[in-house]
């Protein structure tokens, strides 16, 4: 890395802790609060915060547009604005969705929180330091996903698909045709995305299994 880029990343480890420790509130928020409220008292009190958090990631997009990280545009944008859709389409203008006001609403939080606390945590200590991330945490990074994507993505259609009425009632046919058309565009994005993290775990578990060989 050039000297004269250096100013450009630096804040690139500031942003992944802050946003793990964002997501560690919404995890505490889920496992302290909720058996206290209920739903949809929980939902009530939370949703803003959820918003106010997730709408940070709008930063990755930017990251990605403008080099700043290797990651893909189109997969990050994708993956940003599929919960952009959620947390600003459905709780801030539907917030009548009635899945957002039951138990979907908590598997929801739990897959993305713990997704995100793990996933920013992995990056943070990659950029911060020579040895890159723990090894636990790439364990938990390349191996949790295979049960915490498929319920975040059946989270969110469902909470989607139960904002299909109001969408109408309440807006118009447009607003439900383009939610409608947002949840289609899951069925070659699951795939598309769920196959890479499946090739990108082969890949680690065999350079962790080759370095424990080596050590051992």
């Amino acid at each position: 890395m050039s000297k004269d880029r250096r100013p450009v990343f630096s804040y690139l480890p500031l942003y992944n802790l802050a946003s793990a420790i964002g997501w560690g509130y919404i995890l505490y928020l889920v496992l302290l609060q909720y058996p206290k409220l209920g739903q949809p008292r929980f939902y009530q009190d939370t949703k803003d915060i959820v918003t106010y958090i997730q709408c940070g990631a709008i930063i990755e997009i930017l990251n990605s547009l403008f080099g700043i990280v290797r990651s893909p545009l189109l997969t990050t944008a994708a993956q940003v604005l599929s919960r952009l859709v959620v947390v600003l389409g459905i709780f801030q203008y539907l917030p009548e969705a009635r899945n957002a006001h039951g138990i979907v609403y908590i598997t929801l939080l739990l897959s993305w929180s713990i997704t995100e606390i793990i996933r920013y945590m992995f990056y943070f200590f990659t950029l911060i330091g020579s040895r890159g991330a723990p090894t636990f945490l790439v364990y938990l990074r390349y191996n949790l996903f295979l049960v915490l994507y498929p319920t975040g993505v059946a989270s969110e259609l469902l909470i989607i698909y139960s904002a299909l009425p109001v969408a109408e009632a309440k807006y118009s046919l447009l607003w439900k045709r383009f939610l409608i058309g947002v949840m289609l565009t899951y069925l070659p994005g699951l795939p598309m995305l769920f196959l890479h993290m499946l090739a990108q775990r082969r890949k680690i578990m065999k350079q962790l299994a080759n370095k424990t060989q080596k050590q051992a």
